[in-house]
């Protein structure tokens, strides 16, 4: 066995150990599941309750409402946590005892990236299906869908592939600056409120710009109608995916390069 795949290893051991022996993370997790399930049930209540569904190529369907509860009340805690994955031991001065331990930075930096990759995805996959079929059964036969819908089983997967886009954004951006409320704020710009400021811009800066935020992308990815001023769903895909792939290698760079 190699030093470095030792070092790897242990590293991996080190932060699963971490991240399950916190009971807050649990806590976090229950709470965001349990406000992403009711806040899915309430939006296809409300949805449920329209006597005239939406026309099939309107932004909000029954398939895309199945995720509005899930990108606001799943995703910002999460990233959070990510954000903590780094700037809790930043904040205690433990970060310098790990590096003393384990010198490769870099080996550091992957293994953090990789327990919390892992664990977002399953969860992110888990509510994703949860909401989605949550929403078709309130929904009905009538203006429900299954997954054997054209589609949709592929929506459904990328819908759980955004919450480790997010969370792993989160964590780059923790590495990067080693403060938890400036890396939480970069999170939270990085995530919503750039979306949100294209939103805001006139026609058509709106979508030249937005196409290459994170929710732009990922709803251009998600949904079965996609909108055609915006990148096609195959690049939307690869778009929300080189946000956390950007943000990690510049923390790589930036890691190795200056002290703890």
């Amino acid at each position: 066995m190699t030093p470095v795949y030792a070092r790897a290893r242990d590293a991996l051991a080190f932060e699963w150990t971490k991240l399950r022996s916190l009971r807050s993370n649990y806590l976090t997790l229950l709470i965001a599941s349990v406000a992403t399930l009711g806040a899915t049930t309430i939006v296809a209540q409300t949805m449920a309750g329209v006597r005239a569904a939406p026309p099939p190529n309107s932004p909000i369907d029954a398939f895309i409402t199945s995720f509005l509860g899930f990108a606001e009340y799943l995703t910002l805690p999460l990233s959070v946590l990510g954000v903590l994955v780094f700037t809790s031991e930043y904040s205690t001065g433990l970060i310098k005892t790990t590096f003393i331990v384990i010198p490769q930075r870099r080996v550091v930096l992957a293994a953090k990236a990789a327990v919390a990759g892992v664990i977002s995805l399953l969860t992110g996959e888990v509510l994703a299906f949860a909401c989605f079929l949550l929403t078709q059964l309130i929904l009905g036969t009538h203006r429900g869908l299954s997954l054997s819908h054209a589609g949709v089983l592929r929506g459904v997967l990328i819908a759980g592939v955004f919450l480790p886009a997010c969370v792993l954004t989160a964590v780059g951006l923790a590495a990067i600056l080693r403060h938890t409320a400036g890396a939480i704020a970069s999170a939270i710009g990085a995530i919503y409120l750039l979306a949100l400021i294209c939103l805001a811009l006139p026609a058509p800066w709106n979508t030249r710009i937005g196409q290459f935020t994170l929710p732009y992308a990922a709803y251009q990815a998600i949904t079965l109608h996609p909108i055609t001023e915006l990148l096609s769903p195959g690049v939307s895909l690869l778009v929300m995916l080189a946000w956390p792939a950007a943000t990690l290698l510049a923390a790589a760079i930036v890691i190795a390069r200056r002290d703890a």
